[in-house]
């Protein structure tokens, strides 16, 4: 069994869920708040980051958009009729619950150091009885193989739902996630439900009638404590709705870099829908209606494929299995990757990396990326490491074009030394 260390490191942005299942228990959901206390976690520890300390009106807005996003999606998901929810990512929620109580088959997906920690603690909420219904799975979103496997006899048709994880995924990665699920509705139809694009304008919304003339400074502080504990740079996608310029293109490149996918999207205003909220009560009567009207301006998107009979380019879904050599000479570490490096394989390559560096001190790595297929944010923080870790940092040899590209929308490629 891999390392929990090692799986924590080469992905800390499941840190970022404890803070939410933190948010929600502030909200007054006592299971949220039983699943909080069993790990202990604490004010301090999910809320502030290595360098911001949250306001108070950063905690009321951040509760109040936890808790419509988790209660709305919910009742969304209900009603689109699927026999089955998939939950991505299912984070420390007490969801499966909520699910498995109302007869509703459930599957929480979710980065696997969050799961080995979740899965123990959220099962024994529910009636035994229940519990055949509810399925925990570690996967990697962009993984498209680990999504088939993880889904593999799920009742159809299923619904999708995904709640503050585009916001940490590049262009690569929302492109890959956007033909996963492509593949996934192909296989067992429904549908996928999303709170995430228009996630930076809901924020918004619900911020300004709190915070008043402090709202562009609490809006940085959430922003850098996003990036402190998930050590990604957030909202920078094509997928994302930027709330900033003009919001109509903005959206309408969106939606376009769906239809690319074989995706097309359909919004459900969320005031129309939303559930009571009870964090709500927290604030004064007047700010609470005023967010309430805001929210005709915000939107979840209920998302299907265009055309089911279009075929899949399975090329990228079916990579070859991972797997790497290395050898050292002149103190320089050789190595050659084949296949996928993301969240499900880069600890292996970190694993590998600090037992070489530990018995023979290299001071340079060089890697061969001929047979490597895709790159993922968590293999990056990894070849990132190895930079830090050698004097002589990295260089990239026979990189193809895919990664190529990845390297150069995350800025890898001034960083490393990508050779020609």
């Amino acid at each position: 069994m891999m390392d929990q260390n090692l799986l924590e490191r080469v992905n800390p942005v499941f840190n970022t869920a404890k803070m939410t299942v933190f948010q929600l228990a502030a909200a007054g959901d006592k299971d949220a708040a039983v699943v909080a206390k069993k790990l202990s976690l604490t004010f301090e520890e999910t809320q502030n980051s290595v360098s911001t300390t949250v306001a108070p009106e950063q905690m009321t807005t951040n509760v109040i958009l936890v808790e419509t996003r988790w209660r709305t999606c919910a009742a969304i998901a209900e009603e689109t009729g699927c026999k089955t929810i998939v939950d991505l990512p299912c984070g420390y929620t007490p969801r499966a619950k909520a699910m498995a109580q109302k007869g509703i088959a459930y599957y929480g997906l979710d980065l696997p150091a969050a799961i080995r920690e979740a899965e123990p603690v959220i099962l024994p909420l529910i009636d035994e009885s229940r519990r055949s219904l509810v399925h925990f799975c570690g996967v990697d979103a962009t993984n498209g193989e680990s999504l088939k496997a993880a889904l593999k006899g799920a009742e159809d048709p299923v619904c999708i739902t995904t709640e503050g994880l585009l916001m940490y995924f590049t262009d690569s990665e929302v492109g890959a996630l956007c033909d996963n699920i492509r593949m996934v509705l192909k296989e067992h139809g429904g549908c996928w439900v999303t709170a995430d694009p228009e996630a930076g304008m809901q924020y918004i919304m619900t911020m300004q009638p709190i915070a008043g003339d402090r709202f562009m400074e609490i809006m940085m502080k959430s922003k850098t404590t996003a990036e402190d504990k998930s050590d990604v740079n957030v909202g920078v996608n094509s997928l994302n709705v930027s709330p900033q310029g003009d919001v109509a293109l903005n959206m309408k490149k969106a939606m376009m870099f769906l239809a690319h996918h074989g995706l097309k999207a359909e919004r459900i205003i969320l005031a129309e829908h939303m559930p009571k909220i009870n964090s709500l009560n927290t604030v004064t009567p007047d700010q609470a209606q005023a967010i309430r009207q805001n929210m005709h301006q915000c939107a979840y998107w209920k998302i299907t494929v265009t055309d089911t009979d279009a075929p899949i380019d399975t090329a990228d879904l079916k990579a070859e299995s991972f797997d790497m050599q290395a050898s050292v000479s002149s103190d320089t570490l050789n190595l050659s990757l084949k296949g996928r490096v993301d969240t499900l394989t880069a600890p292996n390559l970190l694993a590998l990396y600090e037992r070489v560096k530990a018995e023979h001190e290299p001071s340079s790595v060089e890697i061969n990326c001929n047979d490597l297929e895709y790159i993922s944010s968590a293999g990056l923080r990894v070849l990132l490491m190895m930079q830090k870790g050698c004097p002589g940092g990295v260089k990239l040899t026979a990189v193809n074009q895919t990664v190529r590209e990845i390297l150069e929308q995350t800025g890898f490629d001034s960083v490393l030394d990508v050779a020609d």
